[in-house]
């Protein structure tokens, strides 16, 4: 009988740690990437925050306007860094290495352009 009770609970332990060891991991799932940019103000940060937030598998974006850094969390199997840097890129600013595309830049309101000079976070 203590036999039994011994083997089942020993059974059942192994079923239950196994699943947990093929079961996909946080890492698999989610990653962290800190990119630099050219945002200036409280209106930059809203709107990267905002256009990396429609792209696929960014789950979470953070821009600290004094350092000018993004901190993104995104699913890596629906998206990737050169996706989110261009996304940085063609809202109008600058992603690490990735030059601002002229045409979102273009599109930025004087205060968000190098040098605006304004400072309204």
């Amino acid at each position: 009988m203590i036999r039994s009770l011994f083997l089942a609970a020993l059974t059942s332990l192994l079923l239950v740690g196994n699943s947990f060891a093929s079961s996909p991991t946080r890492d698999d799932k989610e990653k962290e990437v800190k990119i630099k940019t050219s945002a200036i103000c409280g209106m930059c940060k809203a709107r990267i925050e905002r256009n990396l937030s429609f792209e696929k598998g960014v789950k979470e974006a953070d821009l600290d306007v004094k350092t000018k850094v993004v901190t993104i969390k995104y699913n890596p199997a629906k998206t990737d860094i050169t996706k989110l840097k261009s996304v940085i890129s063609k809202t109008g600013y600058d992603a690490d290495e990735v030059v601002a595309d002229e045409a979102g830049y273009n599109k930025l309101p004087s205060c968000c352009k190098k040098g605006g000079g304004m400072d309204h976070q």
